[in-house]
């Protein structure tokens, strides 16, 4: 159950800071906050929010602190002066960065004293404070499990593992299916829009094709688990036909052909590598090296 009396400090007061101080605040925690700019901070202190002078104060504040600025380097700066002493602290840094920017985050953090999760945000702000709001984090599970009662406040908080980058990897990992969705619908709009049919005609057929792939994904992943890839549905070298028809038709139509046209030379590669008659998980192989020119 939420503590609503922990002591609760948030550092950055960008769109997605106020939400995260303000999801606080409505959960009833006694809510500090710390702001370079320090307007940003009205609205919350109107609401009941402590406007700390300095970041160290506001550290001092509460006995768990968000951290919500614009990268890991500002975090090292806001945090990294005398006035801000960090022994004994918790520190959840929700700032966006990569996997190694995490680790050595986290390291310079536990140097100084300071418990530290890193963490990732799966929501816009309006959701913050609402299930479905997905907050990821990682890092030591007793640190999680010793504020998840107060981070519940957030919306649906999930602790992911130990290794500190696993939240920053996991961000990427969702962005990747994202745009790999968008595009592909996008790429399908496109198609369609040369026969006179909109987008919003194409778009529950969409819908119903991406559920339906989804439904593939337990059981390619035992595939890639397993390492053996047997074609059960449907061959790559014949996956890759289909892609060179959805090549040549978006060519004669004149639609844009270059996402079709990587689909068909990562499958070319793995075919001419032997994996022709396997099922299309095995393209794994194809996407856990380099790609041209990334050496």
């Amino acid at each position: 159950m939420n503590r609503t009396d922990t002591p609760v400090t948030v550092i950055g007061l960008g769109l997605m800071g106020q939400a995260l101080a303000g999801a606080f605040l409505k959960a009833g925690h006694p809510t500090t906050v710390w702001n370079r700019t320090t307007a940003k901070a009205d609205g919350l202190v109107a609401r009941g929010a402590r406007l700390a002078p300095t970041v160290g104060d506001a550290v001092r504040a509460g006995s768990l602190t968000i951290i919500c600025v614009t990268d890991y380097q500002a975090v090292r700066e806001l945090f990294g002066t005398g006035d801000v002493g960090l022994d004994g602290t918790t520190l959840v840094n929700l700032t966006s960065g990569d996997s190694a920017q995490a680790r050595e985050t986290a390291r310079w953090a536990e140097q100084r004293g300071a418990r530290y999760l890193d963490g990732a945000i799966m929501a816009v702000p309006p959701a913050i404070g609402t299930p479905e709001a997905v907050i990821l984090h990682s890092g030591p599970q007793a640190h999680f499990d010793a504020h998840k009662p107060t981070l519940d406040a957030l919306g649906t908080v999930t602790h992911l593992g130990a290794d500190h980058g696993l939240a920053s990897l996991y961000d990427v990992a969702g962005l990747a299916m994202m745009w790999s969705v968008l595009n592909a619908w996008l790429q399908g709009t496109a198609l369609l829009r040369t026969a006179g049919v909109d987008a919003a005609t194409y778009a529950p057929f969409a819908q119903r094709i991406a559920a339906g792939v989804a439904e593939w994904l337990p059981g390619y992943a035992e595939q890639i688990d397993s390492g053996s890839f047997p074609a059960e549905v449907s061959a790559l070298e014949t996956d890759a036909r289909a892609m060179a028809h959805l090549v040549e038709e978006s060519e004669a139509v004149g639609v844009n052909a270059e996402l079709p046209k990587l689909f068909k030379a990562m499958a070319d590669r793995s075919i001419a590598a032997g994996h022709g008659g396997e099922q299309y998980p095995v393209l794994i192989e194809e996407f856990s090296k380099p790609g041209p020119g990334d050496d």
